[in-house]
């Protein structure tokens, strides 16, 4: 029996329909609201899928700040947890009439640090660019005027900006209540308002970062609280796989060398000679990538532990970088004392040091090496320009279930959380097998509104010649819908080669409609461009797959090149198909096939976000039909009515444009 509490809330004589014009009822919001009120007051754990429409965000927001309890609110994306601080808590708030407060809490590189601020200032040497020094000018204005040092809230300076990393600190460098600038950090002025609010906003990195703090006796991150609502929760496993592993970066030893230089001649010159301890550290750090150089031609440019090529020569020099640090970080441990520099370089040191010391546990060769015993993966990748040491877990379940504290409800929703209504495949991954599910169909008229297409005869999606008959096929729709294409791919790779053959295509035809991709302007820049320009088409992969709310007629075709199914050379991928075989268990339907239906059903509904938005889904890998396993994910798919003709989703386009033609 519903709540009457819950019910009265969300009428059409309740306060959300005052608050809201045009505000409908929705039984599906209603029950996912009673849902999570039970879980709440129950202490229970509810894992919900929710259909895009469902007013999910709502759903979990009434029953939390109704239940007058401490409520922690985490998000993948910081778009969404600004979206939820700034629009719909305070609008729910209002909306209830409660004196809720409410607090956004980012992790600390989000924060300008007043401290390495001024020492950016004061060393004009570290700016790269006339850019950099115009992003400096913008920085120091805003951390004067700002009250919460924000950098989302500069928008004159990006916020992937090199700069930042300069201005902001680290877990280690951060000289903690021996900072003159203590008073005002905004730091800890964040972390001040979450322990008063009754609501605090973060994000799943942030949420992890406090996990894994906790682990190591720090309990000073976030504050308790009754409830934590997970959104967008889908994201959790991988985000909690990141960050229960350790990674080391050349970029961060060869930055340390200069660290322990700079602090150690300012303010302990008599130690040693400390410009030879950071040239000793800054050749070692190249010796390493040199070590790496043979994989050069292995592929995606790493490799697993195990796999090594000639392994001699990167082993000998990681050990020297271990022992260089010890030794190097037990020196400014003894002149710690004489300032704040120098305990945040031997921190660094000794954090590093260890993780290298982490990385190479057991040894090569040892009969531990290679055990799943110890359900630990270790790889190196190489770029560019450095060498990055990984080490990752190949199952979270244990240590993330057991950070739940004695009596707090947790709450986990998404749009896509189940494969083929089975949610076993989310819940085995956090540890959740006793948690309640539930899931809420979306109200969309998906048979109506839109259309699946797979095209007939492409090429397999491995064929040299899958990309340009892709985009042939591609052509046709992009042309007949009269609005923006969004483009997803698997790869990079593939993203740069779509957006060329586009361009030619383009050519050929005459056209001159915008084409933007990935790596042309941060994500943030090329959706505005995105939502502004008319007839534009947009290629991605990766991030572009989810979080992308374009409602209306600016959005009327998505097309996906190929099923998302992971790379088979990740090495954690590699690692768990591995063990599931030697388990006897079947790794492509237990672990590859569901990953790839909760990807593919993320892409699709960047399509569909409201009652009136209409349009085309195109996925030119025929598999999707073709074989026997494309079924479930079909199947996982919202109720779209289906064609493989091109000639029909052509003329899905010219009649629903013919409809909008005579409404007019």
């Amino acid at each position: 029996m519903l709540d009457p509490t819950i019910s009265d809330v969300f009428s059409l004589d309740g306060p959300l329909a005052a608050y809201s014009p045009g505000y409908r009822v929705r039984p599906a919001q209603i029950e996912l609201a009673q849902a999570v009120s039970d879980t709440i007051a129950e202490g229970g754990t509810l894992v919900a899928e929710a259909g895009t429409g469902t007013g999910k965000t709502w759903a979990y927001l009434v029953p939390a700040l109704l239940s007058g309890g401490k409520v922690l609110v985490s998000t993948g994306t910081r778009t969404l947890q600004d979206q939820l601080f700034s629009r719909d808590l305070p609008g729910v708030r209002d909306a209830l009439a409660m004196p809720a407060v409410i607090s956004l809490l980012k992790g600390r590189g989000n924060y300008v640090c007043h401290y390495h601020l001024e020492k950016q200032q004061n060393d004009d040497r570290g700016l790269k660019s006339r850019a950099e020094v115009h992003q400096l000018r913008y920085i120091q204005q805003f951390a004067k005027i700002s009250k919460t040092g924000d950098r989302a809230d500069l928008p004159t300076v990006p916020e992937d900006a090199e700069i930042w990393q300069r201005v902001t600190s680290t877990r280690e460098n951060c000289l903690g209540q021996d900072c003159p600038n203590v008073r005002d950090c905004f730091v800890l002025k964040a972390r001040r308002q979450a322990q008063e609010a009754d609501v605090v906003v973060i994000n799943h990195a942030l949420f992890m970062a406090d996990l894994v703090l906790r682990d190591a006796g720090v309990t000073d991150l976030l504050p308790a609280v009754d409830t934590v609502i997970f959104d967008e929760a889908h994201q959790l496993p991988d985000t909690a796989t990141r960050f229960l592993g350790t990674s080391v970066s050349t970029h961060q030893l060869l930055d340390l060398s200069k660290q322990i230089e700079v602090a150690g001649l300012a303010h302990a010159r008599e130690m040693t000679n400390w410009t030879v301890q950071s040239r000793r550290l800054e050749l070692l750090t190249k010796e390493l990538r040199l070590s790496c150089a043979s994989l050069e031609k292995m592929p995606g440019k790493r490799v697993t532990f195990e796999a090594f090529p000639e392994p001699q020569a990167f082993d000998a020099a990681r050990q020297a970088l271990q022992v260089a640090l010890d030794e190097i970080g037990k020196m400014l441990l003894t002149v710690e004392e004489k300032h704040p520099d120098l305990q945040a370089a031997a921190r660094t040191c000794l954090a590093l040091g260890n993780s290298l010391a982490q990385w190479g546990q057991p040894a090569r060769g040892s009969k531990l090496s290679g055990s799943i015993d110890r359900q630990i993966v270790r790889w190196v990748e190489l770029g560019l320009h450095h060498v990055r040491m990984h080490a990752a877990p190949l199952s979270v379940a244990q240590a993330f279930s057991q950070y739940r504290q004695a009596g707090q409800a947790w709450i986990f929703t998404s749009a896509t959380l189940s494969v083929h209504q089975d949610f076993s495949h989310f819940t085995a991954r956090l540890g959740l097998e006793d948690a309640q599910t539930l899931r809420m169909e979306s109200p969309f008229d998906y048979q109506n509104q839109a259309l699946l297409f797979v095209p007939k005869n492409l090429p397999e999606p491995q064929s040299a010649d899958f990309l340009p008959a892709f985009v042939d096929t591609l052509m046709p729709l992009i042309q007949a819908s009269g609005a923006g294409a969004l483009v997803l791919c698997t790869t990079l790779r593939a993203v740069e080669r779509v957006a060329g053959l586009l361009a030619e295509a383009y050519d050929r035809a005459g056209l001159s409609w915008p084409i933007m991709r990935q790596g042309n302007g941060t994500r943030r820049d090329l959706l505005e461009r995105f939502r502004t320009l008319p007839h534009a088409v947009l290629v991605g992969s990766a991030s572009f797959w989810e979080g992308i709310d374009i409602p209306g007629d600016r959005l009327t075709l998505v097309a996906i090149d190929k099923l998302p199914f992971a790379p088979p050379d990740d090495p954690v991928l590699e690692a768990r198909i591995r063990i599931c075989r030697e388990n006897g268990g079947n790794p492509f339907m237990e672990y590859q096939l569901p990953e790839a239906a909760i990807a593919l059903k993320q892409g699709a509904g960047r399509l569909i976000r409201t009652e009136t938005d209409w349009g085309v889904l195109m996925v030119g890998d025929t598999r999707l039909v073709d074989k026997p396993y494309g079924k479930q994910l079909w199947r996982g798919l919202p109720p779209f009515a289906r064609t493989r003709s091109l000639e029909e989703a052509v003329d899905f386009y010219r009649n629903r444009l013919a409809e909008q033609r005579n409404l007019e």
